[in-house]
Order: structure tokens, then C-alpha cells, then sequence
């Protein structure tokens, strides 16, 4: 309960605190954001983030494409050895627990 209180006061003070600093105030922090957002190097960089995460997600559907190919073709042995060190007692199919997990829970 005295958590619960605290919060709000600590919500109510943060509202009037920032209620008094105002429209410019905001209007100050989103123009300081956007200069930032606009600097070449922080674009370079956004840049750069997009190219690693399409490259990792392109990983992946190949990853995921030669999964399904191989568990359709019947060569489950492959397959079977890939996830068998990385599926810490979950199935590969839909993450459900396998028998030697305790209640579904991981240790």
C-alpha cells in the first residue's frame, strides 16, 4: 500500500513539474531531437543498424527455409542434430517443453 502511494505522489509531483516547465520547454526537447536525429553520423549509423538487422533476418528465413526443406524431405537426421544443442528442453516445433523439463520450466 505504501509503495502504491508513493507512486502517485511521486506521479502527481513529476505531472506538476512538468506541466510547469510548458509548451516551449517541449517544443525545446523535440527541436533538440530532431537535430539529432538529423546529424549525418546518427544516420550513418541508423543506416547501419538496418543493413545488420535485413542481413540477420535474411540469415534466418534461409536458416528457416532449409529447416522446413529438410523436415519435408524425411532427413530428420541433420535436422535432428542441429537443434539438439540449442533447444535447452523445448521442441523445435512450437517451444512446447519436452519430458525432461520440470512442469514445462526450464532449470
Amino acid at each position: 500500500m505504501a509503495s502504491k502511494f508513493s507512486f502517485l505522489v511521486g506521479f502527481g509531483a513529476g505531472y506538476v513539474l512538468g506541466a510547469r516547465s510548458g509548451r516551449e520547454r517541449y517544443e525545446q526537447i523535440v527541436e533538440k531531437a530532431q537535430q539529432v536525429w538529423r546529424d549525418p553520423r546518427v544516420q550513418e549509423k541508423a543506416g547501419q543498424a538496418q543493413q545488420v538487422v535485413q542481413e540477420k533476418a535474411g540469415q534466418a528465413g534461409h536458416a528457416v527455409k532449409e529447416k522446413v526443406a529438410s523436415s519435408s524431405n524425411g532427413d530428420r537426421s541433420s535436422s535432428d542434430a542441429d537443434t539438439s544443442s540449442t533447444t535447452a528442453g523445448t521442441s523445435s516445433a512450437a517451444g512446447t517443453p519436452s519430458a525432461g523439463t520440470k512442469g514445462g520450466k526450464l532449470p
